[in-house]
């Protein structure tokens, strides 16, 4: 008999726990057996079912309130999530988020630690479970290595766990330990990477496309710069052949974006089978729950900053990616705000103003632009089915800038940045400085993510903005989470915590 992947599945000697059905039409065999699946290592069903079983605890709580996207984006300067009275007190989480100013135990930095490592384990797990899969467990280990990127960025000096791991209860390795062990897994895994241009797996551009990345950031992880390496890597991506920058911005963001020339990895959400991507909850108003026809009401959170919304040109069409001003329901009518505080049912117009009068305690309700980049689908649920890009060609185009930039040639950092720039209907520059690229980068990539490791990396980082002061040098790593040392008393919590 035959079930739908997103069933839970036993195959011996691995579980594994499949929380959806990564959108592909996939089917697997009940009972199927280790000497089976040795005996077919080619075929592709089975191979397809595994990878799924550690593609879907990527997919599993990226796009969640309170987890790793949150602490990058609240912890920036391009978002906020402002107290309102009883609303969004959290026991002060995101206050001290946006501040600087966190705790070694915040929930978020647990949640976002276990999330990474809950995915290395299955990775693990597979690798364990299935050594003759050779191509399989070589495209694994560039998954894993994405995922100890995302470890090494936010908490630095982290313990690397592999398929030879016994104890997991070992202590911290260092920042460049982790480097060097990112940087080895995805070089020694290319040669087995298929060249394709598959955007939910692994393939021998996504691998160059997080070469390019890991190199970017050397510095900033090592000491070390590696510019030269970024430029090459980058290279490698955008001579492929394979993507090219998609003519409408929003297409990469819609619902349907699969169809995407230009998002290189993706994660496919799917509000009923591959849940996590809760952003229309996290930043909409309450009452734009009938802008979108939704089936619940939104949690008046996440807003972005003034300063940031500001600086957009207003011919920049990337400023679409902010809900601003009057705000109607889907029958064109006029949306109000009622307050309980009040007793007044219908309350005032609804309109949501760049400015936010206050962090807390009692931020407007109406107060911060809030995030549209993404396609809130009609009557949809607290999930969105948009797949999440987690690197884009406009990412690789801006790397590629930048490395060659800092290297001195400013000539071959000029096309590829006015490509991005022309896109978004500027006017492209005849001569470039930093800032430039830096500010390039939060006009294209805000809400994804990437804000905290670009101004960690041009030096931004420390400085104060609005409700923030100077932040301490510490702060540019997270606290290794209180929980996990608890549980394992052989990690050292990173310095100046």
């Amino acid at each position: 008999m035959k079930k739908n992947i997103k069933n839970i599945l036993l195959l011996a000697p691995a579980l594994l726990m499949l929380s959806s059905c990564w959108e592909l039409d996939q089917e697997v065999l009940d009972g199927v057996t280790q000497e089976q699946v040795d005996a077919s290592s080619e075929d592709p069903t089975l191979i397809a079912v595994l990878k799924a079983s550690a593609y879907s605890r990527i997919v599993g709580s990226w796009g969640a309130h309170n987890s790793i996207w949150s602490i990058n984006e609240v912890s920036s300067d391009e978002m906020a999530v402002p107290q309102k009275g009883a609303d969004w007190e959290d026991g002060g989480l995101w206050l001290r988020m946006h501040r600087h100013t966190w705790g070694t135990s915040e929930d978020a930095f647990n949640n976002s630690w276990t999330y990474c490592y809950t995915a290395i384990g299955e990775i693990n797990n597979l690798m364990v479970g299935f050594p003759n899969l050779v191509e399989m467990n070589a495209e694994l280990r560039v998954l894993r290595a994405m995922v100890y990127m995302w470890l090494l960025d936010s908490f630095g000096n982290v313990p690397i766990l592999d398929e030879t791991t016994i104890d997991p209860a070992i202590p911290n390795n260092s920042r460049q330990e982790v480097f060097d062990f990112i940087e080895t897994s995805i070089k020694e895994s290319l040669d087995l990477l298929p060249k394709t241009a598959e955007k939910y797996y692994m393939n021998y551009w996504t691998a160059h496309a997080l070469l390019a990345k890991l190199y970017l950031n050397a510095e900033i992880y090592t000491g070390t710069p590696r510019w030269a390496d970024a430029e090459a890597a980058a290279d490698v991506v955008i001579n492929s052949g394979f993507y090219s920058l998609s003519t409408n911005f929003f297409a990469n963001f819609s619902t349907n974006n699969g169809g995407s020339t230009e998002n290189i990895l993706t994660l496919p959400y799917d509000e009923n089978n591959a849940q996590g991507f809760q952003l229309p909850m996290m930043t909409l108003h309450y009452q734009n729950q009938f802008t979108y026809d939704l089936q619940e009401q939104p949690w008046n959170g996440y807003a972005s900053l003034e300063e940031f919304y500001n600086a957009y040109d207003d011919d920049d069409v990337r400023k679409g990616s902010f809900l601003e001003g009057p705000q109607y329901a889907s029958d064109g009518s006029r949306l109000m705000d009622p307050s309980a505080e009040a007793n007044d049912p219908d309350g005032e117009p609804l309109t949501l103003t760049p400015e936010i009068n206050e962090l807390a305690p009692n931020a407007i309700r109406q107060a911060g632009v809030r995030v549209a980049k993404f396609e809130y689908a009609i009557g949809a649920g607290s999930n969105l089915s948009n797949d999440y890009p987690l690197i884009r060609l406009s990412d690789i185009y801006l790397i590629k800038a930048e490395a060659a930039f800092r290297q001195g040639k400013t000539s071959e950092a000029l096309e590829p940045f006015n490509m991005v720039r022309e896109r978004a209907g500027l006017d492209p520059l005849n001569s470039l400085t930093l800032d430039d690229i830096y500010n390039e980068r939060g006009f294209e990539f805000f809400a994804e993510a990437s804000r905290r490791t670009d101004q960690i990396r041009f030096g931004k980082w420390n400085q104060p903005w609005w409700e923030k002061g100077q932040s301490e040098p510490f702060r540019a790593l997270f606290p290794i989470p209180l929980q996990q040392i608890n549980t394992n008393p052989n990690l050292n919590q990173n310095p100046g915590y």
